[in-house]
């Protein structure tokens, strides 16, 4: 068990784990570890390999070759490398998205990255996000919240996001991924994606941004020491 404090935030791929995580980090100076970013170089790499996302068997004989870090710039933000090289840039393409829902489902790749995220959690305060954090990778977690939202509005957010970021695509193409993925998280029979029985419920429908922190910032200063 860490010495150090762990938060964990599990929910639906949509639901703003990732950017509020990362700001909460950011307030309380907490290591950000968004696990997610971890599947999809997994991800990559099986793509760049040739691989069908659902091939179990050909993924299971490359991940012995991948080196999979983190490390984090001068701006605080998490960069993944696949084999010493960055591909942070690729991760959140669409086509990326369905192969780490595809590749999460299969339990070797589960074995094959549970000790390295539950390593992260060693050196350091820290609030990490996922599907299976709470209930499998930091089940100790001092502080274990479930991040959720409509598909409906968690399709908009993804849709803004990737208009941000000069991705091409349509909102019915997005909502049609997000639908896929939660359907693909919560029956994959490896760690299915569910509130661990001790998470707050947090549902973001209808929240800014800014109250949707602002609720987790009270929860995360609940259990400060001091």
């Amino acid at each position: 068990m860490s010495k150090y404090l762990s938060i964990a935030i599990d929910g639906p791929s949509g639901a703003g784990k990732s950017t509020l995580a990362k700001m909460c980090a950011e307030k309380f100076g907490f290591i950000y570890v968004d696990t997610g970013a971890i599947y999809r170089t997994v991800g990559v790499a099986v793509r760049s390999a040739g691989l069908a996302p659902k091939d179990e068997k050909g993924v299971e004989a490359l991940l012995d070759s991948l080196n999979i870090s983190i490390k984090y710039g001068g701006d605080g933000l998490q960069r993944m490398l696949l084999n010493g090289g960055d591909v942070t840039e690729a991760l959140r393409q669409p086509e990326i998205s369905l192969y780490a829902s595809d590749i999460s489902a299969m339990p070797a790749v589960r074995a094959f990255l549970l000790d390295k995220q539950r390593g992260f959690a060693e050196n350091g305060p820290v609030i990490m996000d996922g599907r299976d954090i709470g209930t499998v990778v930091l089940p100790d977690a001092d502080l274990k919240i479930f991040l959720t939202a409509a598909p409906e509005e968690r399709a908009r957010r993804r849709f803004a996001e990737l208009a941000l970021r000069g991705v091409e695509t349509c909102y019915q193409d997005v909502l049609k991924d997000i639908l896929y993925r939660d359907k693909n998280d919560s029956a994959r029979s490896a760690a299915p994606l569910r509130p661990a029985k001790d998470a707050v419920i947090l549902d973001t429908t209808g929240n800014s941004i800014e109250k949707s922190f602002g609720l987790l910032c009270v929860l995360i200063g609940e259990k400060l020491p001091g």
